[in-house]
């Protein structure tokens, strides 16, 4: 039996709503984050992520009363991100109800952050974040503070060396493709799952259950989405059926 692909929600939050945009920019509401998250649980999500998109841009750390509310509705696994600098950080967001937490900018900038997160709680706990957008030498580059930065740094190279720094797995987001429901950038997805031994979760696309099953099909261990979930295109369970239906094994 093959492992069973993942479906994931996603909940960007920015002044405690849950919001989305397109390409990182013009967010709109999209609710609650407490009730989306139980919402998504009630429809067989695999997986809850929560990400305080403005908390690296404001310096500032994660909404933890938030991440408490949704722990709190949880019997899924819940990952979280956004302000994580430290081992302390990763710390208090574990306490606060998360089962793994994600790291981008502060990465980036310290990348032995990631070896000392990994030892202390577990590479199972320790989620690297990459944001990343096609170059115009064709390569992707990683982009930190919420897609406001481009560190110049080569997506590929920068996933492979998290992965040897003891990661356990890896957020990866196109910011191209995000909130254009256009599909995922399979080619992104496929540079980075061919370089690393670690789960890839694709993010940045999705607009339909093909998309997904096109992304899960390939290299990706698991398939993000939020547009489609949080404005009712799609129900997860419905997704999930057309998932099976392409053949693709995933929890039912």
């Amino acid at each position: 039996m093959p492992l069973s692909k993942r479906v994931i929600p996603c909940l960007d939050v920015s002044g405690g709503r849950v919001v989305k945009g397109t390409n990182f920019r013009g967010l709109r509401d999209a609710g609650d984050p407490v009730e989306l998250a139980s919402r998504y649980r009630d429809e067989g999500a695999d997986e809850i992520v929560f990400l305080d998109i403005t908390a690296s841009s404001e310096g500032r750390g994660t909404l933890t009363e938030t991440v408490r509310g949704i722990a709190d509705v949880m019997d899924i696994p819940f990952t979280v991100g956004g302000g994580v600098r430290s081992v302390d950080d990763m710390r208090m967001l574990l306490r606060s109800g998360a089962d793994k937490v994600t790291v981008n900018t502060a990465a980036v900038a310290r990348p032995g952050l990631l070896g000392e997160m990994a030892a202390v709680f577990g590479r199972q706990s320790t989620v690297l974040a990459i944001d990343a957008k096609r170059a115009g030498d064709g390569r992707y580059t990683v982009f930190v503070n919420g897609g406001r930065d481009d560190t110049g740094r080569d997506a590929v190279a920068w996933a492979r060396e998290a992965a040897e720094r003891g990661i356990g797995e890896i957020l990866l987001t196109s910011i191209d493709r995000d909130g254009t429901k256009d599909g995922y950038d399979l080619e992104l997805v496929r540079a980075v799952a061919e370089s690393v031994n670690v789960p890839v979760i694709a993010s940045g696309g999705c607009g339909s259950a093909v998309h997904m099953a096109d992304v899960l099909a390939g290299a990706a261990d698991a398939a993000l989405a939020a547009s489609i979930f949080h404005y009712d295109a799609e129900a997860i369970g419905a997704v999930k059926r057309i998932l099976r239906e392409r053949g693709i094994h995933v929890r039912i």
